[in-house]
């Protein structure tokens, strides 16, 4: 008897990482620290990625890099400041229609001063994948910069009810708005 409930109990734990896991990678992608520094962005110049089996820095579009290995390029670039070297490389990524995609491309947009092209550009991946909570909450900073603190809440509020309450996600935003729980 003793066996059948330890064996019940561990199915049941199985299936619930299961279903908790499975609802993480649908609420989106939680980085929760900034990407290592690469030859991406320390050597590489005008765009081009550093390309690990190469030993050199390629022009993106005419690499045959992953649209993973340009992901993260392009987001080592945003995140060091190259907003515009983000843009380049984004744009050597074959699948244009990503949420990450679009995402990142409205963080390098809002983040080089182009906030309504950045805003157009979260729009966008929250239409491709409205669970994508890393752009609801680039979304939500991007409102509190403009001062629309209630439209910033609802993300945060869309963020908790989407299961992304103790993500990077969340917490980034929650910061923005004061660290105070505000609804």
């Amino acid at each position: 008897m003793l066996k059948t409930r330890n064996f019940a109990a561990t199915i049941l734990a199985g299936a619930a990482a299961i279903a908790f896991a499975g609802s993480a990678f649908a609420a989106g992608e939680d980085t929760s620290k900034p990407p290592e520094e690469t030859k991406t962005t320390t050597e590489c110049k005008d765009g081009k990625v550093w390309d690990e089996a190469k030993k050199e820095c390629v022009d993106p579009k005419k690499s045959d890099l992953s649209d993973d290995i340009l992901f993260k390029a392009a987001r080592e670039m945003a995140y060091a400041g190259q907003y515009e070297n983000s843009l380049k490389v984004l744009d050597a990524v074959r699948d244009q229609n990503s949420a990450r995609v679009l995402n990142y491309r409205g963080y390098a947009n809002r983040k080089a001063g182009r906030m309504e092209i950045g805003m157009d550009y979260y729009r966008k991946a929250l239409a491709v994948d409205a669970n994508y909570i890393l752009a609801r909450s680039y979304m939500g900073q991007a409102l509190v910069e403009q001062g629309r603190i209630e439209e910033a809440k609802a993300q945060l509020i869309e963020i908790r009810d989407r299961g992304g309450e103790n993500t990077w996600a969340y917490q980034a935003l929650f910061k923005t708005l004061g660290g105070e729980r505000q609804y």
